[in-house]
């Protein structure tokens, strides 16, 4: 197994039941990402699958979650076209470590998830809002516009027509509204860390080939045809159903003694 890395602008712990705590640490700046953080988010989700860590909980210091690109350090870089799309390439290898690297990851969102940051947010696999979180594409309002992935994810989440309204309009989105359009899974009035840790330390409890599979497989599917992707989750199945680990679970199931699914459970 690798170690974890050794990053300066996300903050590591990882508890003894496998879930790591990721935690942004640029309150200061409201955890805007410069090309910095970029390259840790980058390292540490291509180091993750090796570590054994079984869930992530992306967290955030300070009052907000992200605040989006940095645009102080986009200012004054005064990048060239050619210059700022391979940056944008590197936000795209980031997200895609993340949405397709097999381990689940819970972002516990709280103020600002706005540009950047809801990409960031888009990327984890569940979403937990509390109250003082609110989600905006302002890149139209800026002269802007995205490119770390919101044409793919966040438009997947809302739909094309309510992405093009937050981008040409400003609309801002939170509470119960967030969660009806898909912007988060779970709305909290308490701390969504303490939500989103709830969840990880549950996800961690599953084998990891079926998280694998959960947190991998199905956003690879969801690119298919539907013929291509019925013949990919009968592939997975027959891997992932069938693993060694599985036998005490299902032989638990078959004697009436596993855990019983019921309402609010």
């Amino acid at each position: 197994m690798k170690a974890l890395p050794t990053l300066s602008n996300l903050t590591l712990d990882l508890h003894d039941d496998g879930v790591l705590i990721a935690t942004l640490n640029r309150p200061a700046k409201r955890n805007a990402l410069n090309a910095e953080t970029i390259e840790e988010l980058i390292t540490l989700f291509t180091t993750l699958p090796q570590t054994g860590v079984k869930a992530v909980v992306l967290a955030a210091q300070g009052d907000h979650f992200c605040a989006g690109l940095d645009l102080v350090e986009h200012h004054k870089e005064d990048r060239t076209p050619a210059e700022f799309w391979q940056l944008c390439l590197r936000w795209h290898e980031a997200f895609n470590k993340m949405e397709y690297g097999g381990v689940p990851i819970i972002a516990a969102l709280k103020g600002a998830v706005v540009g950047g940051g809801l990409e960031l947010a888009s990327s984890a696999h569940i979403r937990v809002a509390d109250a003082s979180t609110y989600f905006a594409l302002p890149e139209g309002t800026r002269g802007l516009f995205t490119g770390g992935g919101a044409t793919i994810r966040v438009a997947d989440l809302v739909g094309k027509a309510r992405m093009i309204d937050m981008m040409l309009t400003g609309r801002v989105y939170k509470a119960q509204e967030a969660v009806d359009v898909g912007l988060a899974q779970y709305l909290v009035e308490g701390s969504s860390f303490d939500a989103a840790l709830a969840l990880a330390q549950r996800a961690a409890q599953n084998l990891p080939l079926t998280n694998f599979a959960i947190c991998s497989a199905i956003s690879h599917m969801n690119n298919m045809s539907a013929l291509d992707a019925a013949y990919a989750e009968a592939c997975v199945a027959g891997v992932v159903n069938t693993q060694a680990a599985a036998r005490e679970r299902l032989d638990a199931f078959a004697k009436g003694t596993g855990p019983r699914i019921r309402p609010n459970s």
